[in-house]
């Protein structure tokens, strides 16, 4: 199940990326080709894509202790000390993509309402744009879930701390001893 949605959210950034790429090199050939009838939405559309990107994107940095986190201080924790510490960071992370999806949504709701489009020749309708902030809030959420789930019940200070390992530990007991 985590590598089929690794292998989603990484190919559909994949694709994403070479979509903007696309556009932007039919855009810069259209400039210099044919400036009259160059596409003026493409700057536009390439925003769109890279923020679709990011979004999705943002689930894998999660999985990969790549978010926001103080590592720094973490390394100064003991294994069982640092558990804790991520356990609050995730309910935490839960509560903020939480409000992430909530007035995500929101924003979303607004945009079909208000029936929003973009202002250049392409028109495009603003909730599907909008729609990446809490999809990418609902992507994190789960991430943030299985990372909490992991710390609670499937805990190992081997794989799971910040700098250090038994290995490093016993080492550095090694060295304690040595200087005594």
């Amino acid at each position: 199940m985590a590598s089929a949605w690794n292998w989603i959210e990484r190919t559909l950034v994949g694709l994403l990326g070479a979509f903007a790429m696309i556009i932007a090199a039919i855009q810069v050939f259209g400039r210099y080709i044919d400036p009259a009838d160059s596409i003026n939405w493409a700057e536009e559309v390439i925003v769109y894509a890279a923020v679709w990107a990011i979004m999705i994107i943002s689930s894998q940095l999660v999985r990969t202790d790549g978010m926001v986190r103080p590592d720094l201080v973490l390394r100064l924790l003991k294994p069982g000390v640092q558990r804790w510490v991520e356990v609050f960071n995730c309910l935490v992370a839960l509560a903020f993509t939480f409000g992430m999806i909530w007035y995500g949504w929101a924003v979303v709701g607004t945009a079909l309402l208000l029936d929003q489009r973009s202002s250049s020749d392409l028109q495009f309708p603003m909730w599907i744009y909008y729609t990446a902030l809490p999809t990418g809030g609902v992507l994190m959420f789960g991430r943030y879930l299985v990372r909490l789930a992991r710390y609670l019940f499937f805990f190992d200070p081997r794989t799971m701390t910040v700098g250090h390992s038994l290995a490093h530990e016993a080492s550095s007991d090694l060295i304690a001893k040595i200087t005594e």
